[in-house]
């Protein structure tokens, strides 16, 4: 079955008017996770290869080179299969860019937050140029996300604030190693701005509304259990995990949830997207 079928089908879920209680509330979970799921298409299949890629590489290619490989041929086949648009894959495509200069920046000899430490022909200052498809991947759910739910956003903060919380959360990822971290002060900014923006989301015949605040913090939440994943996998490491694995700090799930605030920033100026958010007057 070709996956615009399957989209076809996902997008216009049966009505059901007369399911009430917990009949519709299990279809309605069942749809949610079907939705879901499409929507973590590319970041589903790019992890599995993560996790499953062995260590030593496979037909004597390093395991960080194949898994660029095998991202590349996700995202070329997602827009050939008209999954993705050419405009959503510039904007994956700048997700790819910003998450890779952090990647640089926080490797490097001076900061030093984590490492690579496995070899690849693919590492330009140290970072194999995979790292970038995992904050693609991000921007890729998020994509997907409101096409498959249908979202609307309600009390959107005016966009010049938006994009102003988004470059304060990113450039306190390189600055908070030289000057104060500021993550406390922007995140009760962020609170403050999105305190009343609401998404609004269809799952299966009926809209359903959630506090985006908790959209974030539920996504935000998500990654860093995939980050726990990957490094007990040994895709990177914290330095108190060289010599033997531990779980991610939980503050983590913070500055995850920060970047997802960052993230949702960027797609919500697609030309597509801005149409169906609401910014009171």
């Amino acid at each position: 079955m070709h996956p615009r079928t399957i989209d076809t089908r996902l997008l216009n879920p049966p009505e059901r008017p007369e399911l009430a209680g917990l009949p519709r509330f299990a279809l309605e979970f069942l749809w949610f996770g079907l939705k879901e799921a499409r929507a973590c298409l590319f970041a589903g299949l790019f992890f599995a290869a993560v996790f499953l890629m062995p260590r030593s590489g496979l037909w004597g290619v390093p395991r960080y080179d194949l898994l660029l490989g095998v991202a590349l041929v996700i995202q070329f086949w997602m827009v050939w299969a008209k999954l993705e648009t050419l405009d959503e894959l510039k904007a994956i495509s700048l997700f790819h860019v910003v998450g890779f200069a952090l990647e640089v920046f926080k490797t490097s000899g001076g900061i030093q937050s984590w490492s690579y430490p496995d070899f690849a022909w693919t590492k330009v200052f140290g970072v194999p140029l995979f790292s970038g498809f995992m904050y693609a991947a991000v921007g890729s759910y998020i994509i997907q996300a409101w096409r498959m739910f249908a979202l609307r956003i309600e009390h959107h903060p005016p966009y010049w604030m938006a994009g102003l919380v988004a470059l304060l959360i990113y450039a306190n990822f390189f600055t908070h190693h030289y000057v104060g971290d500021f993550r406390g002060y922007i995140a009760a900014c962020a609170l403050g701005l999105y305190a009343r923006a609401t998404v609004v989301f269809r799952p299966l015949d009926r809209e359903r509304r959630m506090p985006l605040l908790l959209a974030f913090l539920l996504i935000g939440f998500f990654i860093w259990l995939a980050e726990n994943i990957s490094t007990f996998f040994g895709i990177w490491a914290y330095p108190n995990q060289l010599g033997a694995w531990s779980a991610v700090h939980i503050g983590k799930w913070g500055a995850w949830s920060l970047l997802v605030i960052m993230s949702f920033t960027m797609v919500a100026n697609l030309k597509h997207i801005r149409s169906v958010v609401h910014v009171p007057p």
